[in-house]
């Protein structure tokens, strides 16, 4: 039987959570010649996040637990609600290569884990094995059942509102470079049975830079269970102008599970970040939801504080927090795209 066959769905990320799960930064090709840069900011994020629950850490040995301990000394992070697992990775992007857990609060077992296939976004940046098998080891750890679809999805494609709607985009799960065998049709039915949805709305096109091909979260995320914020860019000669006011005409159009239009709050967009030749994915959008705190990317730029304000009218009952992104994003990626919720039940 399906996790939805047996009532177990995948909970918005504005729900309790017990813990956050990371995968800690270790790969140089990641942010080349910068990696040692990230560590203030990244140990800032996990002491924020462990104010108001646990954190989780994927480490690969003695060695590097003991270097993530002196970096979120450091920033006194409370060590207390911080544990590290010997779960070797090959990256960092635990949104993408951690585990989706789902849950049943009427079940015996309350909480599942689903094991996606992971391929580094369609096989962009091997070697990926260690982190394809990490839902599997956490799922080993609380000796919890797994489930294994066997086709290729990553968290940060997907974006939920707990009520059965799931939100992604065409760009990225129909892209030949992950499941080529899959028409749309067939895809829907996996994220029906796996993520225990009715519900899928489908965006178009990513922003530029984002080498994941087009991931809804650096997109339009659920701050409620029928409120999404999603990001416009106002300038006309960018080339974000045109994929997200298409992005914005099609939510308009579309309809949550209840049959309701959502209500749709605009975020802006940073000024294009160029590094090395490089125009990078920077996106208000790619914050995390903790039980404290909203914690936003923010880059040095003019609109950050805007973002920032137009998130808490969003979140009355949390905290956002902007934190200087400009570094971690020369990994192509946020505090969003390194984070994978585990929600109470």
């Amino acid at each position: 039987m399906t996790p939805k066959e047996q009532g177990y769905y995948f909970p918005a990320e504005f729900a309790r959570h017990t813990a956050t799960w990371l995968s800690w930064p270790h790969k140089e090709a990641s942010w080349p010649g910068k990696i040692h840069t990230i560590f203030p900011v990244y140990a800032e994020f996990v002491k924020r996040v462990a104010e108001g629950e646990l954190v989780n850490i994927n480490v690969a040995d003695e060695a590097m637990k003991q270097f993530a301990v002196q970096q979120l000394e450091k920033v006194k992070a409370d060590l207390s609600k911080i544990n590290f697992f010997f779960h070797p990775t090959n990256d960092a992007w635990c949104r993408d290569h951690g585990p989706a857990f789902l849950i049943n609060p009427k079940a015996e077992q309350k909480k599942v884990i689903v094991d996606w296939g992971y391929n580094a976004w369609g096989g962009k940046y091997p070697p990926y094995d260690l982190d394809d098998v990490i839902p599997t080891l956490i799922a080993g750890h609380y000796n919890i059942p797994v489930f294994h679809p066997g086709i290729v999805m990553e968290g940060g494609s997907v974006e939920f509102n707990g009520k059965g709607t799931l939100l992604t985009t065409t760009s990225c799960l129909l892209n030949p470079n992950r499941n080529p065998h899959l028409n749309q049709n067939q895809l829907e039915e996996y994220l029906h049975n796996y993520y225990g949805v009715d519900h899928i709305l489908w965006l178009g096109d990513g922003i530029e830079g984002d080498d994941t091909d087009g991931h809804i979260d650096d997109l339009t995320r659920f701050v409620n269970e029928d409120t999404v914020v999603t990001v416009v860019e106002t300038n006309k000669q960018d080339p974000n102008y045109e994929p997200l006011q298409e992005n914005l005409k099609l939510l308009k159009t579309l309809r949550l599970e209840s049959g309701k239009q959502m209500n749709i709050v605009e975020l802006p967009m940073p000024s294009p970040l160029v590094y090395e030749g490089m125009r990078l994915p920077t996106s208000y959008a790619n914050f995390y939801i903790s039980n404290k705190y909203i914690v936003v990317p923010t880059f040095s730029d003019k609109n950050d504080d805007r973002a920032c304000e137009i998130l808490q009218e969003c979140f009355k009952d949390r905290t956002v927090v902007g934190l200087d992104s400009t570094d971690i994003i020369w990994g192509l990626g946020s505090f969003h795209c390194l984070s994978q919720q585990e929600p109470e039940v």
